[in-house]
């Protein structure tokens, strides 16, 4: 996963697409590899697109700029793999926790989220990895939190994402076990709203992806910090149906992008090279 001191966000570079929104990044030349186009599954291939489910906002890896377009490091890296695979993605916005269902009913080939591939998530979905995040919490400036004795504090979180659903509940646990106060742990539906939440003082603290992390601290105009090291790194994946030929396309595809070097471009135009990983694999999960 990213290294917490290492990541610098820069995704408001300028370019002469970007509509004066500022939130968009250089053009990264992408053609398409017959060879690994020819592997889609018949129904993409004959429709000509790839449906991805997406959950909005979770800047700086998928968001909306100040016109409303969807941009963001996942947003660029997806597109490039539509290049590589001849096909557009059409961009379906969704709750996170309505994203896997989704693909296991077939309404979207792929998820694309900032998902962490889990143990637990491969037993309904397949996963290709293409990055690498850890967790990272954020404090008020000046109000310093420790994450790993946090216990009676409020901590904020996005509904459904891993520090909801494994991290915070299990140090809650811990402090309950040593006769402690549990973590009050506050669930919001937007990741903006729970770095709001922070910022205005409603909670103690934050905990979230570290690109995530270190692109609320950026945004908050100095009134937000990291609280503690970066822990607990793990990768991203996209999810698709167990058993999809997908997987292996995708795999191929972004695999392809890194032996050029245009997910490295990629990566460095929204300041997330640090989590950049050196192969792609089916189902990487470490715990």
């Amino acid at each position: 996963m990213a290294s917490g001191a290492a990541l610098v966000l820069a995704g408001c570079a300028d370019n002469s697409d970007s509509g004066g929104s500022g939130t968009e990044t250089a053009t990264v030349e992408v053609e398409k590899v017959d060879a690994i186009a020819a592997e889609l599954p018949e129904k993409v291939k004959s429709s000509g697109k790839l449906v991805v489910g997406v959950n909005v906002p979770y800047a700086p890896n998928e968001f909306k700029d100040g016109s409303g377009k969807l941009v963001g490091f996942d947003v660029d890296l997806m597109n490039a793999i539509g290049k590589v695979l001849g096909v557009t993605p059409e961009y379906a916005e969704s709750d996170f926790d309505k994203i896997i269902p989704a693909i296991q009913a077939g309404t979207y080939d792929v998820g694309m989220s900032s998902f962490t591939d889990s143990k637990e998530r491969e037993q309904t979905v397949d996963f290709t990895t293409y990055f690498s995040a850890g967790i990272q919490w954020a404090q008020q400036t000046g109000k310093p939190i420790d994450p790993n004795n946090a216990c009676g504090k409020k901590v904020a979180v996005q509904s459904t994402t891993v520090e909801d659903t494994d991290e915070i509940p299990a140090k809650s646990e811990k402090c309950v076990a040593e006769g402690k106060p549990p973590i009050d742990k506050q669930k919001f539906d937007r990741q903006d709203d729970a770095a709001s939440a922070l910022a205005l003082g409603k909670v103690d603290a934050m905990s979230a992806d570290s690109p995530v992390t270190a692109y609320a601290i950026k945004q908050s105009n100095g009134k937000l910090e990291p609280a503690g090291e970066l822990f607990d790194s793990a990768p991203y994946g996209w999810p698709v149906a167990k058993g999809s030929p997908m997987a292996g396309v995708l795999q191929k595809a972004l695999q392809h992008l890194i032996d050029d070097g245009s997910y490295l471009k990629i990566a460095e135009n929204w300041g997330v090279e640090a989590g950049v990983i050196e192969k792609s694999v089916i189902n990487g999960a470490v715990n």
